[in-house]
């Protein structure tokens, strides 16, 4: 499948040959989508600009997946059938098997421009067949092999992590052995196809290892400089609009639970938020495109205007991306901790000279009950609007009373409470289908224990489905 596709990119400042380039605002950290060959030569300069040496370190860190190779200088990727336009979640992918997985992936391209007459076929985002002439195919491995011949100091880590999910503790750890080692105005350029949520998860993660850097190296020596407020370089103090909704400040019951658990809960959260408002879009003080936090509340909001199918997709998503929010705060307060430990067992004083006193994965293995907090916790959402009290229990009465007799009375009623619980949606199908379905399951919820059982056992058997009208239809003699 080509990497690259028309609309691509999202920003209004284009970089030639990188899709979605940008600059975290603060930091040296940037993000971007699959380059060009010649698109990688064009972020390094950039980075670099008139003043960072080109032989200088600079740490490339690619999120992706899949494996990748070059045909006339665009990048191309090997993807399931099922997954060619899809998000890349693709399983327990390391980069060992990628390394191997590249390799093999350009001897299969060459097999198959030699058995075609030197022309490769393969298939854009949208599943339409093309074919080039393929004149140069080169691994990545190549690729980036030849960008250190102009800046030898460029390193290039591979880091596979799916597009929703959390990224594994051992993720972490391998980021932060990229960056040990590194000054703090080190550029570090983190990849996947488009630049959108793991490349971002990555530069969320890429600036709080710098945070750790700042803490442990440069607060004794800011304390030192008469005049300057060391207060004013609290992270840890940013505050979040308060207007906001709830869960769009990340106010979920997982994550109460596991700010509870930690000692400097809410002074991580805050950290965290900050930077991920940071590399957020313009609206969040940001440069980018996805928010991490808020992209949740986001798909919880079309959670409820979704079919049964697509909800069922969406719900195991939301999970997921709640999953990787809890971890990039338990990351964060992991920085907090070791900027803490190193600063005070002086390690150094300069932030390429610290040293990690201890993996993330050790972290967790300390604090191993969030694991259990996250796995049994990131499910429980108000996942439908309630109806009120009072508008329920009026309506068991009715049925319980005599449903037939009250059925017009039932009908109307429901539909009332659905209009008044989505009046904040605008008019269209999806507001009528978050309408229906909630009359659906109320009226699953009111139906007297004499009738319940038989529509159970109608649905369980196939006869019908969990449908408003259908179980009307079982239920009464009238013809609705």
């Amino acid at each position: 499948m080509a990497d690259l596709f028309d609309k691509i990119q999202k920003l209004p400042d284009k970089t030639e040959g990188v899709p979605n380039f940008r600059r975290v605002p603060g930091y040296k950290v940037y993000c971007c989508g699959q380059p060009t060959v010649a698109g990688f030569e064009n972020v390094l300069n950039k980075v670099c600009g008139d003043t960072y040496p080109k032989d200088g370190k600079i740490v490339w860190i690619n999120m992706r997946q899949e494996p990748i190779v070059y045909v006339n200088g665009q990048p191309i990727c090997a993807r399931p059938p099922n997954k060619i336009g899809e998000y890349a979640e693709l399983g327990n992918v390391t980069r060992d098997l990628i390394k191997v997985d590249e390799a093999e992936f350009v001897k299969v391209i060459e097999g198959k421009v030699k058995g075609n007459d030197g022309k490769l076929k393969y298939v854009d985002v949208n599943k339409k067949e093309l074919e080039v002439e393929a004149k140069d195919v080169v691994s990545l491995h190549d690729v980036i092999e030849k960008v250190k011949e102009k800046f030898p100091g460029f390193t290039h880590n591979r880091i596979p992590v799916c597009n929703s999910a959390a990224p594994l503790e051992a993720d972490f750890d391998t980021l932060c052995s990229a960056l040990e080692g590194t000054l703090i105005t080190t550029p570090v350029i983190v990849s996947d196809q488009v630049g959108l949520s793991r490349a971002t998860t990555g530069c969320v993660a890429a600036c709080l290892f710098r945070e750790f850097q700042i803490a442990a190296s440069f607060e004794g020596l800011v304390e030192s400089v008469p005049g300057v407020n060391p207060s004013l370089l609290k992270m840890d103090r940013y505050a979040m609009d308060a207007k906001k909704d709830p869960l769009f400040r990340g106010e979920f019951e997982v994550i109460r639970e596991l700010l509870a658990e930690l000692a400097d809960g809410a002074a991580s959260k805050n950290q965290c938020d900050k930077i991920i408002d940071k590399n957020g879009p313009t609206k969040c003080g940001g440069t980018g495109i996805k928010q991490l936090r808020e992209n949740i509340a986001e798909s919880k909001l079309s959670y409820e205007i979704m079919d049964d199918a697509a909800q069922t997709f969406l719900k195991a998503k939301i999970m997921d991306n709640i999953h990787k929010y809890f971890y990039l705060i338990c990351f964060s307060a992991y920085v907090r901790e070791i900027s803490i430990t190193a600063k005070d067992a002086k390690y150094a004083t300069i932030a390429q000279d610290l040293k990690i006193p201890k993996t993330f994965v050790a972290y967790m293995g300390e604090h191993s009950a969030l694991r259990t907090i996250v796995d049994e916790g990131k499910g429980k959402l108000q996942w439908e609007r309630p109806i009120p009290a009072d508008e329920l229990a009026a309506l068991e009465a009715l049925a319980n009373a005599d449903f037939n007799a009250n059925l017009g009375t039932i009908i109307h009623d429901i539909y009332q409470s659905a209009h008044r619980l989505f009046k904040d949606l605008p008019q269209g199908d999806h507001k009528k289908r978050a309408k229906y379905r909630f009359a659906s399951k109320i009226i699953m919820r009111i139906l007297p224990a004499t009738l319940l059982g038989k529509v159970e056992a109608a649905i369980a058997g196939g006869s019908i489905s969990l449908d408003f009208y259908e179980i009307l239809g079982l239920c009464s003699p009238l013809k609705v």
